[in-house]
């Protein structure tokens, strides 16, 4: 559920932690294509991808120092608000891909995230980049339980990007 485009963020109260643990704003994920994730053909289904952004964006979380269940606690929920995402070739089954997570800019009301999907090539038991299989930008809010605008709190931002 996307917050209204003329809503203002509250002030919220509730802080399960200070800042993210490092001031990493980029971290890449690997993971290998399961059958379930493709469609007849043999390619992974253009929705798939949206799973795989809120894969990168949770381990990002994760090896930042944070749970998104502790903001959830805290009465906090992150919510998808916009998505651009440009397709450029096509994952198979059994491909290992990276997923690429960056935070290019977070205000009061909105965290930006960047993601690139990548097919690796495994060489001698060695990973190499190669295809970029999607690019995309998601725009995420952080409401409340009665699905209401809240200010992106300090523990969803890594240390770097607050304003001091």
């Amino acid at each position: 559920m996307a917050p209204p485009k003329d809503a203002t963020p509250s002030q919220h109260t509730t802080t399960p932690h200070s800042a993210m643990q490092n001031s990493t704003t980029q971290h890449t994920t690997t993971l290998r294509v399961r059958y379930d994730e493709c469609d007849p053909m043999g390619l992974v289904h253009h929705s798939q991808y949206l799973k795989y952004f809120e894969i990168g964006r949770t381990e990002f979380f994760r090896a930042s120092g944070g749970r998104y269940r502790d903001v959830e606690a805290a009465g906090l929920f992150v919510v998808v608000a916009h998505i651009d995402c440009r397709y450029r070739a096509a994952a198979r089954y059994d491909d290992v891909i990276e997923i690429t997570t960056r935070i290019t800019k977070v205000t009061a009301a909105k965290i930006v995230h960047e993601y690139q999907i990548r097919r690796v090539e495994e060489i001698d038991n060695s990973n190499l980049a190669a295809d970029v299989l999607v690019d995309a930008t998601v725009t995420l809010a952080v409401i409340n339980r009665d699905g209401q605008l809240q200010r992106v709190p300090d523990e969803l931002v890594p240390a770097s990007l607050i304003p001091q």
